[in-house]
């Protein structure tokens, strides 16, 4: 199992992390990414944190 976190101070609202992540649990609501749903349906893929330049998403193994 898996949880995926954001640092929102440190999104810089690139959209980037919400259409790399896979299950949807990332959205872009027009000025910063959030976190849509429960962050434990997260499938550990890390496209999120491969693709964000600021580093504001950290996917943990629970």
């Amino acid at each position: 199992m898996y949880m995926v976190s954001l640092d929102e101070e440190a999104c810089t609202g690139c959209n980037s992390c919400a259409d790399g992540c896979p299950a949807g649990i990332l959205t872009f609501d027009g000025e910063k990414a959030s976190i849509k749903g429960d962050p434990c349906d997260c499938m550990g893929c890390e496209a999120c944190t491969t693709v964000c330049p600021s580093g504001a998403i950290t996917v943990m193994e629970l």
